[in-house]
């Protein structure tokens, strides 16, 4: 029912940036927790960063990141475009991987905590 296209992948060198984005087709975006996860091949997905519903009397909101990328990755929404952003700063090597975005009813780090995803994206980042 609720569509996710990712977009924004691409190669970048170790030490750049690369901005990804999620646009979603549901009409109540803005009730949805977002997510972004990551996969290489023979591995798990592995949780990156979420952002929680945007709550009518928050004056912000609540963020998580794992803590490989912490401090690295930002997460924001803007509810009115009904798109999710992954701002990557400071790339390593080791955040090559395939990049998907998730919708849920939950703010959790569990794959299966999600209902609805992207296709992905390719992110290679190359010394």
């Amino acid at each position: 029912q609720v569509q996710l296209v990712e977009s924004g992948g691409g190669s970048v060198q170790v030490g750049g940036s690369l901005r990804l984005s999620c646009a979603a087709s549901s009409g109540t975006f803005s009730t949805y927790s977002m997510a972004w996860f990551r996969q290489v091949p023979g591995k798990e997905r592995e949780f990156v960063a979420a952002i929680d519903w945007a709550g009518l009397g928050w004056a912000g909101l609540v963020t998580n990141y794992a803590d490989s990328v912490k401090d690295r990755f930002t997460i924001s929404r803007d509810n009115a475009k009904n798109m999710v952003y992954l701002h990557m700063n400071t790339l390593k090597a080791e955040d090559t991987a395939v990049y998907y975005c998730a919708a849920g009813t939950k703010f959790r780090r569990e794959h299966y905590e999600y209902d609805y995803w992207g296709q992905g994206t390719q992110v290679t980042v190359s010394s």
